[in-house]
């Protein structure tokens, strides 16, 4: 039997609907489905102006809430679980009240870290995204905080000091600003760097995102300090989840409020049926207006294309269909995505998004997809069939509008997992669970080997050539590797540098010394594939049909198209778009395969099969194609009227 091709239907009633008049509020934007994205941590980009590196006062109010008198500015190239020496002299049980007397709490070091990344930094690097073939940037949370992360903003009109190339200079300028009153906000230093940033991505053809973290502000957050310090006849009293307020009479704090996850330094604001309440929504429409039009003109081109919204499922969905207005209104073309991915991280069960498409989101990072590949191609013991696979796409191409399908960000990692190529080297585990040492002593910290690589190599082929927006988190086409945070936020690998080899252990144990170096090949996998889907439009804006699987016992299925019976962990599919044809056969087993497919209806007689990974070029059989698969191998074949062959 055939595998239905619900993504080429879904594909004809998405056109159908767009072309008889989709709802406005519904459309993503036409540049989205063929974005190729890259995420970038800041402060750990690159460090492009060692003149506005964080000082011990800069991390003033953000967790372990400490710093010591000998804190450095962290060498980019070393170890990283290495401490320096400023870091072995903590004795973290006189800061931490659950700290053991002599642990060195690498975690806990590792939230002091500062590498003094910014925007200088990235703007230098830039022409490297383009040689990637990048065309569009997933910033971190960039405003004002006192952390790593920057997830606890102290405000969001103005971008982090330490970013820019005037920390001081920034201050003196907030000083002079009443922050609940956009008319007084000034453009500082940083800020101004940052449109400059934007301007230069312009020149690249790389569209720009941020991250907006609406939910909940840091405990430095200007309103909330003034909360903290006025109590009830503060202004912003009705901007939080007041849970009690302190009772001066005692010498005790009894001052409690709701914030995220029940950690302390994230407020939670206020909400109502419509989500945020008044006095943190305007604030936030003032903050979406100040970023997407700079000044004010009406020409968004010196702005943001768009969000990435933190969090969101904790946010009212009224709010975000009202946000959509917001942002669609400035730039129709802006881009939204959201973070929407653990509905019950415990009982491991994703968020069907669909909800947040309608009059809300274009986009979420579609960590099921993520979740699919990692089983299919990832676990070993636990590997899920190629037909489990293409039930789990298909699920999600049910779920959702086609055109969200392929706005969707498809990651395989982010700052909130373990990093791709150690998810290869630590198979058959719930994605996003027991994925660093604190959380699973068992957890491997060491380099992938090569046949670990070849993994990632055939991940990669799948995410160019599948349905949805790929997204590339820094560093993995350099070949980094790390647990889950932090060790998914070290320093960026550049060619031109020299790094300590990693010998050191978190939990002090023994293990081999592993080199640290850019992977040039790697990268060159990376390029090579994302140039091959740019190039060829269909495997961003086609439908796709299935042709082929095989299952993980061995045992052939049979499907319309083929009459030998398919290799174990084997798949063919097929994108078409305006007459544009890819045919893809990947195996995700360690052994050899072979499969005869049939590529599908609609072929032109004469027409030429061309494999676009070496280029070689044959007549497209009459019948089937033989395809010969060496392991965790991907092919990508286009199809091609032998008069438009060349």
């Amino acid at each position: 039997m055939k595998i239905p091709s619900l993504a080429i239907i879904a594909t004809m009633l998405a056109l159908t609907a767009i072309s008889a008049g989709e709802p406005p509020h519904n459309r993503v934007p036409s540049w989205a489905a063929e974005a190729v994205w890259y995420q970038i941590f800041p402060e750990r980009f690159w460090n492009g102006d060692r003149g506005n590196d964080p000082a011990p006062p800069d991390l003033s109010g953000g967790w372990p809430f400490f710093a010591p008198e000998d804190w450095q500015i962290h060498p980019w190239t070393s170890d990283w679980y290495e401490l320096q020496p400023w870091e072995k002299n903590i004795e973290w049980s006189r800061v931490l009240d659950w700290a053991k007397p002599g642990e060195p709490n690498f975690d806990a070091c590792a939230g002091l870290r500062r590498y003094g990344g910014d925007l200088q930094g990235v703007i230098d690097r830039l022409d490297y995204l383009r040689e990637l073939g990048v065309t569009a940037v997933y910033f971190n949370p960039l405003f004002e905080s006192p952390s790593l992360h920057k997830y606890d903003a102290a405000m969001f009109h103005h971008i982090d000091n330490n970013f820019g190339p005037d920390p001081g200079g920034d201050r003196h300028l907030w000083e002079n600003e009443h922050p609940a009153d956009p008319a007084t906000w000034h453009w500082t230093a940083a800020d101004l760097l940052f449109l400059e940033l934007i301007r230069e991505c312009r020149q690249r053809g790389i569209k720009v995102i941020i991250d907006g973290v609406f939910n909940h502000t840091g405990n430095t957050f200007w309103a909330f300090r003034d909360l903290l310090k006025n109590q009830q006849k503060s202004p912003y009293k009705d901007w939080y989840v007041i849970k009690q307020w302190d009772d001066p009479a005692t010498p005790g704090n009894e001052f409690d409020y709701q914030c995220w996850n029940g950690i302390h330094t994230l407020p939670e604001f206020r909400q109502d049926e419509n989500g945020l309440a008044s006095g943190p929504r305007e604030h936030v429409h003032a903050i979406v207006k100040r970023w997407m039009d700079p000044d004010g003109d009406g020409d968004p081109s010196d702005g943001i294309d768009g969000w990435r919204l933190d969090v969101a499922e904790k946010v009212h969905l009224n709010f975000w269909k009202e946000f959509r207005g917001w942002v669609k209104e400035i730039n129709p073309e802006a881009y939204l995505t959201g973070e929407v991915w653990w509905e019950d991280w415990g009982q491991y069960r994703m968020f069907n998004a669909a909800p947040w498409f309608d009059g809300a989101f274009d986009a979420v990072m579609n960590y099921r997809f993520a979740r699919a590949l990692q089983q299919f191609v990832i676990n070993r013991a636990q590997q899920i069939s190629a037909q489990a696979f293409v039930d789990s796409l298909q699920a999600v191409y049910r779920d959702y509008p086609w055109q969200n399908v392929l706005a969707c960000q498809n990651l395989m990692d982010s700052h909130d997992v373990d990093r791709l190529a150690s998810q290869i080297v630590n198979p058959d585990r719930w994605y996003d669970h027991g994925a660093n040492p604190l959380q699973n002593p068992a957890y491997d910290v060491r380099k992938p080997t090569d046949l670990e690589r070849r993994k990632q190599r055939l991940i990669i082929g799948l995410q160019m050539a599948l349905p949805g927006a790929p997204m590339v988190y820094y560093g993995d086409e350099a070949g980094m590797w790390g647990a889950d945070d932090p060790d998914c936020r070290k320093p960026m690998l550049w060619p031109e540098l020299q790094y300590d080899a990693e010998a050191a252990h978190p939990l002090r144990k023994s293990r081999p010394a592993d080199s640290v170096a850019f992977d040039q090949q790697l990268f060159e996998w990376y390029k090579k594939l994302i140039a091959l889907r740019r190039r060829n439009r269909e495997l961003a804006l086609g439908g796709i049909e299935f042709l082929q699987t095989g299952d993980i016992a061995g045992e052939a299925t049979d499907k319309v198209g083929s009459e030998a019976k398919p290799a174990p962990k084997t798949l063919a599919f097929r994108r078409d778009w305006e007459g544009q044809t890819c045919v893809v056969a990947v195996n995700s087993g360690e052994e050899a395969a072979s499969i005869e497919l049939n590529p599908g209806e609609n072929i032109t007689p004469g027409a030429v099969l061309t494999d676009l990974l070496d280029n070689s070029a044959q007549p497209l059989p009459a019948a089937k194609i033989s395809v010969s698969l060496e392991p965790l191998e991907i092919k990508i074949f286009k199809i091609t009227p032998s008069s438009r062959h060349q």
